[in-house]
């Protein structure tokens, strides 16, 4: 299996709505952002899948050195090869990478936020830097799209937490900011028990509120020069908004169940916002 039908695979079987936003890119770009979600499913997989702290700080430490040796060396990790061939045509900054490994950190340093602000941070570090590569993949003419790029990033990061609050939770996690959690009246035992109620509920819509601000916000931002060229962002923006609206129209009922779209319905929705353009 070559670098670049692995992570191929890694894409395609982790069912991501992201893959769908990759189907109409040219080929070159479309390798290139396999690589870069591979890379992302990789290290995040460490944080998920490792029961000890200690062995998952280990095998991020053993990532950094990897992602380095795409830049200074001889990389040994199929997703690493992969990138080494994207950079060369790409140029992704390497302090990018390592700071998408600083954000896996951050779970195993902390399993609450305190506020908005502090969650922020962690938003940008998983998902906000992977936007800023991804638009310049994409490429772009005009600098405000990095702006663009930023915020749409935020806005899928908040779409995964609220989605994946129930699952989260199971693995003792909240990232609901806590002082959001005491201004709807949610002790976070409420969070961690899996016990929906109207304060729960209000809380989820406050949240989906929010990430719907940051797609607004981000597509306002977004140049008419760059529109083209970043069009997988939008494919992926209008998936993620049908989900919230999924997510609201089921109650927020997300302490106990997952909810998704069908692959089909992703397609469509991916084809349908692709011609538009």
């Amino acid at each position: 299996m070559t670098p670049d039908e692995y992570c191929q695979e890694k894409a395609a079987g982790s069912g991501s709505s992201f893959y769908y936003s990759f189907l109409f890119l040219p080929p070159n770009q479309r390798r290139a952002m396999m690589a870069l979600y591979a890379f992302c499913r990789e290290v995040d997989d460490v944080v998920d899948e490792c029961h000890e702290p200690q062995v998952a700080a280990s095998k991020l430490a053993w990532w950094r050195q990897e992602v380095a040796s795409i830049y200074h060396g001889s990389p040994r990790h199929p997703v690493a090869l992969a990138l080494q061939t994207t950079n060369t045509e790409f140029h992704l900054p390497e302090e990018q990478l390592q700071e998408i490994i600083d954000g896996m950190q951050m779970d195993l340093q902390q399993t609450r936020y305190l506020d908005f602000k502090a969650l922020s941070l962690y938003c940008y570090r998983v998902a906000g830097v992977v936007g800023l590569l991804a638009a310049g993949i994409f490429g772009y003419q005009d600098r405000r799209t990095q702006k663009y790029a930023h915020d749409l990033g935020l806005a899928f990061q908040l779409t995964n937490i609220i989605r994946d609050v129930g699952e989260d939770a199971r693995r003792g996690r909240i990232y609901l900011p806590m002082d959001e959690l005491q201004r709807f009246g949610v002790p976070a035992a409420d969070v961690l028990n899996a016990r929906h109620g109207d304060h729960f509920r209000r809380l989820m819509e406050f949240q989906i509120e929010r990430a719907n601000h940051y797609y607004t916000q981000a597509i306002a931002e977004l140049p008419a020069v760059d529109r083209r060229a970043q069009r997988p962002g939008l494919v992926m923006a209008a998936i993620y908004r049908t989900l919230l609206d999924e997510i609201r129209r089921d109650g927020c009922l997300v302490l106990t169940q997952r909810t998704s779209l069908t692959p089909v319905r992703k397609l469509w929705i991916a084809w349908r916002t692709w011609m538009r353009g």
